[in-house]
């Protein structure tokens, strides 16, 4: 009798089912030359006795083969490998267990993104994390938002509502932007200027990709936000970095930049820049704006945290000054109420717009119709609004509470500079306590370092008084370790 026990291997400790196991180690064998067209295969009792398994889980494997056409089953005669496969050179059956497909890596040539590969962020429950600026997801109306998501998946006009033109984002949502950003940030708008997209960084990355390629240049602040740097690496634009001080970028190295080749765009975090948190001096903005003109080049401006300032009124958006349209305007919802909330936002001239909603497209034929539905209600109803006034607060009380431990705790050690809002504070290191060192300490994750400047992001917004004092007489332990290190 042939050896079905050498080429149909049965694990039970396996998560895929026997009958599975069975149909998949048959199906390989035909594959392999193995098993040829027509080959009479052993009846369900029989082969059930081989293996050692219940007759039912044979017949189940044999109903699933003979469903994909691999083998017939004629009743009460015999089963047999179809006729229809075409003849394969026969492996020797004592040879290895046949590989399962996936645990070979794709030797034809594609593209390569990270040449590393992805890299996973790993994050032990007892390490003290400090992010880089995310909001206290427990103050966050998500529970409403979630009720309201629910009642709108129960309503038949709300069903429709949220499959309809979820391309460029719902007109629900559109439409209650409009009005919020003209009060909020004094944008005169329309819902035909607005594309509603998975974050910031789908925004960046849809902008990108319509604005640069190999033939352009685009300048960022050094250092910049590591991403959105990705997503212009990616079109294989040139990518010239310029110095930020404390009233943000060299405008004038741009304006230099300018005189001596083209550049096609300039990206820019004028409100609180990442990583470094410096806001953009009234000057400044008003020089690239006009820079933008005479040079014809488009901004990028990242305006993720816009809505928490603590001195004064935030300055407005480059965005609302008077421009020919070559401002795009990139939001988000994420650092309002929660990271997990993929839904960020694209204010751009109509025909710019249209294009990225077909780029989008290709990749993505919409959002979340009914989260962003949800949304709507909420700014419509005025409880974001209501959020964020009583978020704003927290987190300046938390910057205050840091900013007094940093003082007292760690003052020979770093050196900051207290952003006017935001929510987080770039720490320096003095050059004695290289970030090096720091960042291998055992128990601790910091998400956002800087090694050139020795430096890093201090997320204080998602974490109460008592996680503030912990975390930052941790650091202090870990700090007084420094000098003790041979």
């Amino acid at each position: 009798m042939f050896p079905y026990d050498r080429i149909i291997l049965v694990d039970k400790n396996n998560k895929i089912p026997v009958y599975r196991q069975i149909a998949l180690s048959i199906t390989n064998a035909i594959r392999n030359g193995v098993l040829k067209a027509g080959t009479l295969l052993p009846g369900s009792r029989e082969l059930a006795k081989t293996l050692g398994v219940h007759r039912k889980t044979v017949i189940a494997a044999y109903d699933e083969l003979n469903a994909q056409d691999w083998i017939v089953i004629i009743p009460r005669k015999h089963v047999a490998v179809s006729e229809h496969i075409p003849l394969l050179k026969p492996h020797d059956w004592s040879q290895a267990d046949p590989s399962v497909s996936y645990k070979n890596s794709f030797d034809l040539p594609f593209r390569i993104i990270e040449r590393n590969g992805f890299i996973k962020e790993t994050t032990s429950a007892s390490d003290i994390l400090i992010d880089d600026g995310y909001p206290d997801v427990g103050l966050s109306p998500i529970d409403n938002l979630l009720k309201t998501y629910r009642s709108l998946t129960s309503r038949k006009h709300t069903v429709k509502d949220a499959h309809v033109g979820t391309a460029q984002g719902t007109l629900k949502l559109r439409e209650e932007l409009v009005a919020y950003l003209s009060e909020t940030r004094g944008l005169n708008v329309t819902p035909d200027n607005l594309l509603i997209t998975h974050g910031a960084q789908m925004s960046i990355y849809l902008s990108s990709q319509l604005l640069l390629d190999t033939s352009t240049t685009i300048v960022v602040a050094k250092p910049n936000y590591p991403i959105a740097n990705r997503a212009f690496e990616e079109t294989g634009t040139k990518i010239i970095e310029v110095n930020i001080d404390d009233d943000g970028i060299d405008v004038d190295a741009i304006e230099k930049l300018c005189k001596k080749k083209k550049i096609t765009a300039v990206y820019v975090i004028p409100h609180h820049h990442y990583p470094t948190t410096v806001t953009l001096s009234v000057e400044k903005r008003m020089k690239l704006l006009e820079l933008s003109k005479q040079f014809s080049f488009a901004i990028i401006e990242d305006d993720y945290d816009y809505d928490y300032h603590y001195s004064s009124s935030p300055y407005l958006p480059l965005a609302s000054a008077r421009h020919t349209g070559s401002v795009i305007y990139i939001g988000s919802f994420s650092k309002m109420l929660d990271p997990a909330i993929r839904i960020g936002f694209m204010v751009a001239p109509k025909n710019f717009i249209s294009q990225c909603t077909a780029l989008r497209n290709v990749i993505d034929v919409g959002g979340d119709g009914y989260m962003q539905n949800a949304l709507a209600i909420m700014i419509k109803d005025g409880e974001l609004k209501r959020h964020l006034k009583k978020a704003k607060k927290i987190y300046h009380h938390r910057r205050d509470f840091l900013d007094a431990l940093l003082k007292e705790k760690l003052g020979k050690y770093i050196s900051y500079l207290l952003p006017t809002g935001g929510m987080a504070i770039w720490i320096r290191l003095l050059p004695q306590y290289p970030i090096s060192q720091l960042k291998e300490m055992h128990g601790l994750n910091i998400k956002r370092i800087s090694a050139e400047q020795n430096a890093f992001r201090f997320g204080f917004a998602s974490m109460d008084e008592k996680e503030l004092e912990h975390t930052v007489e941790f650091l202090k332990i870990q700090l007084q370790k420094f000098n003790k290190t041979p």
